[in-house]
């Protein structure tokens, strides 16, 4: 629990009893700070829930980030046996595969370079 949200529920009582003890006097401008020192509480509580909302998402995103970096290996040890697996299965269609990749790599560094549209200049 943040500092803010203690101290804002404690300006906050404060006022409601002030705001009670002008009631009582019927002394407007005791009512009246009594009413500022309440909503100076409840903005002061507000900001600490506020505070407290973004520490837990950071913490959240921090343990997601700290699970994805030690499963990491699992992961690309399950896809690399899956990759190997589809080969085994089917070695003719991974072959097909390997080698539609090499020839569109080999045409595309095969052509030559664009050359930028010649400008013509008129002189007149």
């Amino acid at each position: 629990m943040d500092k803010d949200r203690i101290v804002g529920s404690a300006k906050e009582f404060a006022g409601r009893a002030e705001g009670a003890v002008g009631d009582l006097a019927g002394d407007a401008q005791t009512q009246a700070s009594a009413k500022a020192r309440e909503a100076a509480g409840t903005v002061q509580n507000l900001y600490g829930q506020a505070k407290d909302a973004v520490r837990d998402a950071a913490d959240t995103a921090t343990s997601y980030a700290k699970d994805a970096y030690e499963n990491s290996g699992e992961t690309l040890r399950d896809g690399s046996q899956a990759l190997s697996k589809k080969v085994q299965d089917n070695p003719l269609g991974a072959l097909l595969v390997a080698g539609g990749i090499g020839f569109a790599l080999a045409l595309l560094m095969s052509r030559p370079a664009r050359r930028p549209p010649p400008r013509w200049r008129y002189y007149g």
